[in-house]
């Protein structure tokens, strides 16, 4: 089989798949990835489940400012192939590189430095699951690295038209992290239980793997890496472009994320058994929204590439046809949530106190699943037009809306229920807006 797809000829449907199925297939992988540490956790109890919880907050926001080199790297380095430039998009991948590193060190010493004053922003109740939080953002943050370069290398290979690469590597972190998590959380042997720790120690130790996948297949690479001399200094012109194309994505899932952590300040006055149900109830829902991210990777390439070739009608059928996809798995994963939120909830967590929690979390948020991936597929298909301001306006607006939304909700009768509630709703607004502007865009192409 051919290793690079080629999205510039031949039937739509077909490329579009050959180039999604990898992508979405990793996304699923990097979800099975994040439920396995859930489910080791989540045997400790539900208050381990709140202090990864809370750190983790932390290696979400650290994904916004992977985004920019990632997100500019990708669609500039499609644009370059689409228009015959391989030179250049060797130059742009490099250069996405330079600030990948750049940031993944800045921002893990800051999580080091400021570790107290961070986990301390979420007010937790129990000293234990304080003690656990800091640790686990001390290893996974303070490491993040590896995570930040196997982001770009995976944008940079789903670019080239070679998403098995990104499949193949993650499938070997899920692999190792599979095997590490019991024996270091709970220890085997010589090697003794660590509990969150050792659950933050296989995940560093998973991603460094990955990593060093990336780096074989792209000395392997002879479209954009066998072009690339690791002695050339960054080029300020060329991280200038990457930094107006990535800032916007940048910025967009920064600010949600932030967002996102004043919503679990607020759950976590509920006590910690809420934040617990927000973050298992969380990694159930990326069953939808990490798969609609993997098939938005792939038409931000097709778009991409085509876009730098002029072919505006295969743009087109490009993202109907992905569209028609997402329907589908988007209506799906909401029947799924809705109608098995028990037996989903128990997978991860079996306190029989929590578990009522948990499937009001599942059965609220899975109304906005088709939405939500909806929005994720067409902010995809914007960017790689280059317009990624559209999404960002978007998801900053409407999640911001999430706050007042939630202190408004949680003071009725729902209580809690009210602030999930809120995430549907802006979900389901995102979703349905970002659609009309896309659609009007295309009309104006």
């Amino acid at each position: 089989m051919q290793k690079n797809v080629d999205l510039l000829n031949g039937p739509v449907l077909p490329s579009l798949t050959r180039l999604a199925i990898p992508i979405m297939a990793t996304s699923l992988i990097q979800m099975a990835y994040n439920l396995t540490d859930m489910i080791w956790i989540g045997r400790i109890g539900s208050n381990a489940v709140a202090a990864v919880g809370a750190a983790g907050m932390f290696m979400w926001l650290s994904n916004g400012l992977a985004s920019l080199p990632k997100m500019g790297g990708q669609v500039h380095a499609g644009y370059s192939l689409g228009a015959g430039r391989s030179d250049e998009a060797s130059r742009y991948t490099l250069n996405a590189l330079h600030l990948t590193v750049l940031f993944g060190l800045v921002f893990g010493l800051v999580c080091i430095v400021f570790t107290a004053p961070l986990i301390g922003f979420f007010k937790l109740n129990s000293p234990s699951v304080v003690a656990d939080a800091r640790y686990y953002l001390k290893i996974t943050c303070g490491l993040v690295v590896f995570s930040f370069l196997n982001q770009t290398f995976t944008g940079i290979f789903t670019a080239i038209g070679n998403s098995r690469a990104a499949f193949l590597a993650t499938t070997t972190g899920l692999v190792i992290n599979i095997f590490l998590d019991p024996v270091l959380i709970f220890g085997i042997g010589p090697v003794p239980a660590m509990g969150v720790t050792g659950a933050a120690i296989a995940t560093v130790a998973a991603q460094f793997i990955v990593t060093l996948m990336f780096l074989y297949f792209a000395a392997k690479d002879d479209v954009i890496f066998d072009r690339i001399n690791i002695h050339e200094k960054p080029d300020i012109k060329y991280i200038s472009s990457i930094i107006n194309i990535g800032l916007p994505t940048s910025v967009q899932s920064m600010i949600f994320t932030g967002i996102s952590m004043i919503i679990a300040r607020m759950i976590a006055g509920y006590g910690d058994a809420a934040v617990a149900v927000q973050k298992v109830g969380s990694q159930i829902e990326s069953i939808s929204w990490m798969t609609a991210d993997g098939f938005a990777a792939a038409v931000n390439s097709f778009i991409a590439q085509n876009y730098g070739a002029g072919n505006r009608t295969r743009i087109r059928k490009g993202y109907a046809c992905s569209m028609g996809v997402v329907f589908i798995w988007g209506i799906i994963c909401t029947l799924l949530l809705i109608l098995c939120p028990g037996p989903i909830f128990r997978i991860f967590i079996t306190e029989e106190a929590v578990l009522p929690l948990g499937i009001d979390y599942l059965v609220i948020l899975g109304v906005s699943q088709l939405f939500m991936s909806v929005e994720i597929t067409t902010a995809g298909a914007f960017s790689g037009y280059g317009k990624t301001i559209p999404p960002s306006v978007i998801s900053i607006v409407f999640t911001a809306l999430r706050i007042p939304m939630a202190l408004l909700l949680c003071r009725t009768a729902l209580a809690l229920n009210g602030i999930w509630w809120s995430i549907t709703i802006s979900s389901i607004l995102k979703g349905v807006l970002l659609l009309v502007w896309f659609l009007a865009f295309l009309r104006k192409e």
